[in-house]
Order: structure tokens, then C-alpha cells, then sequence
């Protein structure tokens, strides 16, 4: 069955599926605005494997856009709102687009740096009345064409095109209900991008439950955020760490009670176990289920039971249901608790490799598994333990430091509320270790006292040479931490 009948087939018409503080669209109307949009690609002659973006926010055209892409057998491939110009004409040269469903308001910023070939079709199609048709669903769809194109973070490289399968879509969204127990009550507060796949993720588990999806396009002011989950009773809410940081450290969010909150998801990167542990304080009714993923991996790897977070804090837990997770050493042999070696992944979620780059595929995706580039432990019971991205590790006195480590100690002072740490070259140290910190507004919080904070609990060679101050960290379109450019900033 194409994804697009799939994640419809089990909506109420009548039910509510997308809500803000200032509109309400049910299933019906979500159906008739992509069966409407399903027509202007069938208009402009977009077939079977032609690559179409969308660039917008979330709203009812961003998820009309993209169900009329896969209902089409095109190819949907969501740019960010954050780009540059410049940036969203190398991802075009990159990917090839015949169509872009736009929404109008971002169009004199990106229209004159795309190809003027480039269709577009924006947001305002949607009120005029045209004959659309959907088509019955076909069940003997193959499933292994593609279905998107989702770009990687981009945090420490270059942005890849990710190859997602139907397939992909539907064993990744099948597996985060299951473990996930969704259903058509389930209501979640949707902060997170669509066009990130962690976003990507909550429009296709809640469509296919028959759920709701309360959404929002900017997190900048947390205190409305709050209020809007309130008013619209949201029984989950999902975020990576950055999100989970303002909202402990910088809202209102642990004094309230938050009555309808059931189920929190984290992923995205790691939240400190410090930060976890206030997490559950605050919101005491809901289940907290910590996870990980990637990208190539259409979102979820693997999750932690809520019920493990008292005897497994700081753990990612296991593979999700039909994905297996190894820890191998450079041998390819799985590891021994408490021995260090990198995540593979195997299971249907797994993407089958990047647009056009052969030799990153043969580096990322061996043999039907996936490379992820994370090192981690397991411990007897066979729980995973993240080190640090091979990437983020400093070597400070010979020694390997896992900058997640340092990050934790730092966060424990209560007037943090975010952090990053990254090495330097060094002539003595051979990397010293760097911090840049944001403080609530007014902490008095000095460099010497957080230097000593780190001197108390780790070992020398783990201790920050200095830290720097800073108004906010910067953070990608999907929330994370963008690492270069503050490696950029120290080497400036």
C-alpha cells in the first residue's frame, strides 16, 4: 500500500488531526487539501520517481503537500525554513526537484537564487475549488521505491540526501506505535520541524492512529508553548535536548502541573542524566521514554522502557521492535560490558544508502547494516550506553575525553542552562578542552566556579582549560548543536 493511503487509512473524516490557538483541521479536510494538491502535481505532469520539495512550516499544506507527493509515487524532499538562499540552491543542484510546494510568505526570500525552471506551487491553490480525485489504495504498491528524501543534520559534515523507502516509513512508524502503545487519544504537542525526520516521525505515527497533532512553528517563546499545550489538553510532547534544556532551565514548564501530559519523548542527541531526572520530577504522571536515531534510519533506533530509567539512567536502552542494535569493535566482534565500540543497526527503517554518493554508502551501509558512528558500552543486561559521536571525542593528555561527560558535570549547576564542550589544539594538552556555557538571565555563576565544579568531580585531564560564556548556543534546524561553529569561534 503507498504510505500515503497507509497513514490515512485509519482517521475518523470527522476527527480532529491538526490544531493551533488560531485554526482546527479534521481528517476530511486534510484528505481534500492532498487530493486537491495530488491534482496540481498530475496538472504539471510530476510522475513516478520526480523529486518534489516542500518549504514551509508546520501547517495543513505542509501536510497535504507531502501525502500528494507519495500518493503520486513522487519523491517529497522537505527543505528548511532555516536555510540560506544559497544553501536551498545547493540542495536543489543536489537533488534535482521538478516541483516545489512553497508557502508564499518565503517566496521573495528563496525565488531568486532557485532555477526558474523549478515549478512552484503555493499555499493559496488550496482555496480554489478544482474536481480533485484520490485514487483507491493499491495493495500491491511496491514498497521499495522511494518516498523522501531527508537531509542529515549536518553537524559535523556536510548535509547527505538520505534515501527513504514506503517501506522504510511504514516499519519505522509500525515500531514507534508499538513500543509508543498510541492510539486515536493521543494528542502531541508537534514543535519539532516536520522537515526534521524526528518531525517527520510524529505526523506519521499520530496520522496513522488517528491522533492529533498540536502545532507550533517557533519555540522562541516557551511560555506560549506552555500555554497552548494547556489549552488544547496535549497528552504528549516530544523534543531533543535544547528543547528539554529551556524548558527546565529557562520556563515555567517544572511549575506547572500539566494534568493531560501522558507521554514525553527525547531524541535527538543526549540529555544529560541530570536533566532527565528533573524531567520526571516535573511532570511525575507521564512516562518518560528517552530514545535514539538517525536520520538513515528514517528516525528510531531504539528506546528505554520509563519503567528502566530508575535502574538504567543515562542509557538508550534497547533496539525498538524490529530493529536489531550490535556494539562491535574494529574487529566486527560485539563487545564485552564495559568495553568501547560503534552502534550497527539492522532492521526494514534502514534506509538503503545517500543520493549519489557511493563511497559514503560503502563507509555507512555494509552489508544490509547501518554505520551509525556512535561508540557505546553495554552492560550484562545488554542495555547500550552512548560514549560520544567519534567525532565530538578530545584527546587532552593522551587520554580520551568523551565531551558528553564533561557536558553532564557542568550541568549540574543549576544556573546552566546549556552547554557544549569541544577540543582545541594545544601544544602541552595536545587538545584542550573548551566550554561554552549559557547562564540564566541574572546567574552570577563565574568561570572559576565552574572550573572548580569540574576539578571536584573529574579527573584533571577531564577539566575545562577555560569557558566562554555565551547568549545562546547555535543550533541547526533541527535543534542540535552545530559543534563547527563554535570550533570556528574558538579558532577565530
Amino acid at each position: 500500500m503507498n504510505t500515503a493511503d497507509y497513514l490515512l487509512e485509519n482517521g475518523n473524516p470527522d476527527a480532529l488531526f491538526l490544531l493551533g490557538d488560531r485554526f482546527s483541521h479534521s481528517y476530511q479536510d486534510v484528505k481534500k487539501a492532498a487530493a486537491r494538491l495530488y491534482g496540481e502535481l498530475s496538472k504539471i505532469g510530476v510522475s513516478t520517481g520526480d523529486r518534489v520539495a516542500i518549504l514551509g512550516g508546520n501547517s495543513l499544506f505542509w501536510a497535504a503537500a507531502y501525502l500528494a507527493i507519495l500518493k503520486q509515487s513522487a519523491v517529497a524532499v522537505p527543505f528548511a525554513i532555516t536555510l540560506t538562499p544559497e544553501d536551498a540552491i545547493g540542495l536543489q543542484n543536489l537533488v534535482n526537484c521538478k516541483a516545489m510546494f512553497i508557502e508564499r510568505r518565503f517566496r521573495a526570500k528563496y525565488v531568486g537564487a532557485l532555477p526558474a525552471e523549478l515549478v512552484l506551487i503555493f499555499e493559496d491553490c488550496l482555496d480554489v475549488p478544482e474536481p480533485a480525485e484520490w485514487s483507491e489504495a493499491d495493495n500491491a504498491f511496491d514498497l521499495s521505491q522511494d518516498a523522501a528524501l531527508m537531509f542529515t543534520s549536518g553537524t559535523t559534515a556536510q548535509p547527505h540526501a538520505v534515501r527513504v523507502t514506503h517501506r522504510n516509513i511504514q516499519a519505522n512508524t509500525n515500531s514507534i506505535i508499538d513500543y509508543l502503545e498510541l492510539s486515536n487519544e493521543d494528542r502531541i504537542m508537534a514543535v519539532l520541524p516536520f522537515y526534521y525526520c524526528f518531525g517527520t516521525s510524529l505526523l506519521h505515527t499520530h496520522l496513522r492512529v488517528g491522533g492529533s497533532l498540536v502545532l507550533a512553528n517557533s519555540f522562541v517563546y516557551p511560555e506560549l508553548i506552555l500555554d497552548l499545550m494547556e489549552s488544547a489538553e496535549c497528552t504528549g510532547f516530544a523534543g531533543v535536548p535544547s528543547t528539554y534544556q529551556t524548558l527546565l532551565r529557562n520556563s515555567s514548564f517544572p511549575r506547572r502541573e500539566m494534568k493531560s501530559l501522558r507521554k514525553l519523548q527525547q531524541a535527538g542527541g543526549k540529555l544529560q542524566n541530570v536533566l532527565i531526572e528533573e524531567l520526571v520530577a516535573a511532570v511525575p504522571q507521564a512516562r518518560v521514554f528517552i530514545m535514539y536515531g538517525q536520520t538513515e534510519a528514517t528516525a528510531r533506533l531504539s528506546y528505554l522502557p520509563p519503567e528502566a530509567l530508575a535502574t538504567k539512567l543515562g542509557s538508550i536502552g534497547k533496539g525498538i521492535p524490529g530493529v536489531t542494535l550490535r556494539v562491535l569493535d574494529d574487529n566486527g566482534h560485539a563487545v564485552k560490558p564495559g568495553e568501547v565500540g560503534e552502534i550497527y543497526a539492522l532492521g526494514d527503517n534502514i534506509s538503503p544508502g545517500y543520493l549519489n554518493e557511493p563511497e559514503a554508502n560503502s563507509h555507512k551501509f555494509i552489508n544490509g547494516m547501518l554505520k551509525t558512528g556512535d561508540l557505546a558500552t553495554v552492560d550484562e543486561d545488554g542495555y547500550i550506553y552512548i560514549v560520544d559521536r567519534k567525532a565530538d571525542f578530545i584527546k587532552s593528555h593522551g587520554f580520551r575525553v568523551s565531551s558528553q561527560q564533561v557536558e553532564s558535570v557542568i550541568l549540574e549547576l543549576k544556573e546552566v542552562v546549556a552547554t557544549a564542550v569541544i577540543g582545541q589544539p594545544d601544544l602541552v594538552r595536545g587538545e584542550a578542552i573548551r566550554a561554552f556555557v549559557v547562564l540564566h538571565e541574572g546567574a552570577a555563576l563565574t568561570v572559576e566556579e565552574i572550573i572548580a565544579h569540574c576539578g571536584r568531580r573529574m579527573a584533571n585531564y577531564m577539566v575545562p582549560r577555560d569557558v566562554v560564556f555565551i547568549n545562546k548556543m547555535p543550533l541547526n534546524a533541527h535543534g542540535k548543536v552545530i559543534k563547527n561553529e563554535l570550533r570556528n569561534l574558538s579558532a577565530g
